[in-house]
């Protein structure tokens, strides 16, 4: 009995504190065409994050080469709303896989890492590389 007493005490205050945000996967708005809105979220391990298809044809899905060591890639399926717990601090880039020479991209922060131009991976398409970029200017 103490030691199930115990786990809750340790599970549920640290379920209480993390939040989910959301994230919608749009055609346009304000910012432009085959966008994530927000773009840049900056959230706490343990934080979980809905994206949410207002229009069909988007995905989710980690970007090669932005993803910490040690965190499970996201692979939304076209048209899919999915929730993805984050647990690993670091820099995560997300992709629309369609949609990706196209510039629809976006970044989270998890934890204390601030995320830098050279965090960056090369070989990125032109649109998608102005993108982050720009999302980088803009929280510095």
């Amino acid at each position: 009995m103490r030691s199930i007493l115990s786990f809750f005490l340790l599970v549920i205050p640290s379920l209480a504190l993390s939040e989910t945000y959301e994230v919608q996967m749009l055609n346009r708005n304000a910012n432009g065409s085959m966008v994530y809105d927000p773009p840049y979220l900056n959230i706490q391990a343990g934080d979980s994050i809905k994206f949410v298809a207002t229009r069909p044809g988007h995905n989710a899905a980690s970007i090669k080469g932005m993803i910490p060591d040690g965190a499970t890639a996201i692979k939304g399926r076209l048209n899919e709303e999915i929730t993805v717990t984050l647990n690993v601090e670091g820099l995560y880039g997300i992709k629309c896989t369609p949609h990706f020479d196209m510039g629809m991209v976006m970044l989270i922060e998890v934890g204390a890492q601030r995320a830098r131009a050279e965090d960056l991976p090369d070989g990125l398409p032109e649109r998608a590389a102005a993108r982050l970029h720009s999302y980088l200017a803009e929280k510095n």
